[in-house]
């Protein structure tokens, strides 16, 4: 089968807004996590976010938005835009440059872009409240683009004049671990030479506090104690936005341009619960599924894989879930790969999850780290026998696994390999 390799990163997270600080933060256990402005009043319970730093995008007319001073966004761009829009145009400026690509590569028919995110539900309730109160001629007419689902792909498709695949995808917190898998299959078919994949959400109050009324964020005050996946005391996750892109390219376009590339995107496994609308399954089914197709798929033992990237989010279900999973595939044959989950330093980015996660995976098989589990301080006994990184390891693995689930059960795992 055709190969498939990274050969572009481009990160705006809560921690660092490059490949060269996001790295360091891993290496260093360095988190994001910090008392949220917005979430600072009395009939808030939840007080801690993973905010993204140097971007103030709190209004809602656009040319009132700063960002760092590197990047250029013309006005005719960014009207159409929401919050996780710059946050995605941005990276995608990184993930390209760092890819080495031209205008031609990118604008050609063999050349797509996937996207996933949950739109903004800022900029959809801003829409909404102006549509009710003013009259539906006093709304913007780029409201719908600048707010809706598929927001992403709308702005980056027509600005960066993408002419082969494009797709929105919407499965939760799996999405952009889903586009990702459908872009390595357009590529493994021959669809298409390269895909874009990006993951974004805002990072502002209407993103992150409905999670409150489902019970699934954290209430701890303390930043240093708030995100801690598999740690017995965990109450829920913090929240982040940002934006996560990732170019991927054939072997032959490897070739043919003489580029770098971070590892390889081997291959990829997906599963559904098939058991609740927003609570993993107690034993991890569908997600123990996707990491057996996963290994059918890539044509790998257990014993074969040195790291899981884990989605562990610190909810006390979802960690649990994820244990039993991985105890399920692994330990019958006497495997024991590395695990940590990078949501201790980074919060939980929902839709951006899978491409932020899939991108640090590709710089610590790239740069030769593997990086540790933080703020746990007594591990859950359920995770015996599971090894749990507590600090970063300074070699790198092999092979790795990067884990998420989402919404109504749907799982994914996304295999990478040194290349």
């Amino acid at each position: 089968m055709p190969r498939v390799f990274i050969t572009g990163l481009g990160f705006i997270t809560s921690i660092g807004n490059d490949a060269s600080a996001v790295s360091e933060s891993l290496r260093t256990l360095r988190h994001g996590v910090a008392l949220f402005e917005p979430f600072q009043k009395d009939d808030v319970p939840v007080k801690v976010a993973a905010p993204v730093r140097d971007f103030r995008l709190e209004g809602v007319d656009p040319e009132d938005w700063t960002y760092p001073s590197r990047y250029t966004i013309r006005r005719e761009v960014i009207r159409s835009m929401a919050p996780n829009g710059v946050y995605a145009w941005c990276a995608a400026q990184q993930a390209i440059e760092d890819a080495g690509l031209s205008e031609a590569d990118i604008s050609n028919p063999d050349t797509g872009l996937y996207a996933a995110s949950g739109g903004s539900p800022f900029m959809l309730g801003y829409l909404l409240n102006r549509l009710n109160t003013h009259g539906v001629m006093r709304c913007s007419p780029l409201g719908i683009v600048a707010s809706i689902a598929g927001t992403l792909n709308f702005n980056l498709v027509a600005h960066l004049r993408i002419k082969g695949s494009s797709c929105g995808f919407s499965s939760a917190c799996a999405s952009s671990s889903h586009a990702l898998g459908y872009a390595y299959d357009d590529i493994v078919l021959g669809r298409q030479k390269r895909m874009i994949v990006v993951g974004a959400e805002d990072c502002n109050r209407e993103s992150i506090l409905p999670f409150a009324g489902m019970r699934a964020l954290s209430l701890q005050k303390d930043p240093n104690r708030a995100s801690r996946p598999f740690d017995a005391a965990r109450d829920g996750f913090v929240g982040t936005g940002g934006a996560a892109v990732l170019i991927l390219e054939s072997e032959d376009e490897v070739a043919r341009r003489g580029t770098k590339v971070y590892c390889e995107l081997v291959g990829w496994g997906q599963a559904s619960d098939g058991h609740n609308v927003a609570i993993s399954h107690p034993e991890g089914a569908g997600l123990s599924g996707a990491m057996v197709k996963a290994l059918r798929a890539t044509k790998m033992e257990p014993g074969e894989v040195s790291y899981i990237n884990a989605h562990a989010t610190s909810t006390p279900i979802g960690d649990l879930s994820e244990a039993r999973a991985i105890k399920t595939i692994f330990s019958p044959s006497g495997a024991s790969p590395a695990v940590s989950s990078t949501k201790a330093l980074t919060g939980h980015g929902l839709s951006l999850a899978g491409a932020m996660e899939t991108g640090f995976c590709a710089l610590a098989i790239k740069e030769g780290f593997t990086p540790g589990s933080a703020n746990i301080t007594t591990l859950d006994p359920a995770c015996d026998g599971i090894s749990i990184l507590r600090e970063t390891l300074p070699t790198g693995p092999t092979v790795a696994f990067n884990n998420s689930s989402g919404f109504g059960g749907a799982n994914v795992c996304l295999v990478l390999r040194k290349a």
